[in-house]
């Protein structure tokens, strides 16, 4: 079992910079590749990056590229995600998720967080 705690999210205006980090406790947190997703209202659960288990490979959504960062530090059980020049659209709860069969498809991703909010002002 993987326990999986975010924090960091809140209201910022568009173009600032918000890091969420995600907090994991149980099996060999090192282990195991990590990711966020987001979910906006009414909107599906969209993958924004992932993280491979030694950190050397990552992956971002189109949206994410260029303006987030996903990176991890194992020796704490953590992964972050900075985000910089955010934008309205960018407003949605924001999953830590951890150990995917097929990381593109958030349905097989075994353990999730609770989520935290991430509002943008336009």
């Amino acid at each position: 079992q993987v326990q999986l705690v975010e924090s960091g999210g809140g209201l910022v205006q568009a173009g600032g910079s918000l890091r969420l980090s995600c907090a994991g406790s149980g099996r060999s947190f090192s282990s195991i590749s990590m990711g966020w997703f987001r979910q906006a209202p009414g909107k599906e659960r969209d993958l924004v990056a992932v993280i491979s288990d030694t950190g050397g490979s990552t992956y971002y959504a189109d949206s994410a590229k260029g303006r987030f960062t996903i990176s991890r530090d194992n020796a704490k059980n953590t992964v972050y995600l900075q985000m910089n020049r955010l934008k309205p659209e960018d407003t949605a709860v924001y999953y830590c998720a951890a150990d995917p069969s097929r990381v593109l498809v958030a349905s097989s991703w075994k353990y999730w967080g609770q989520g935290t909010q991430v509002t943008v002002s336009s």
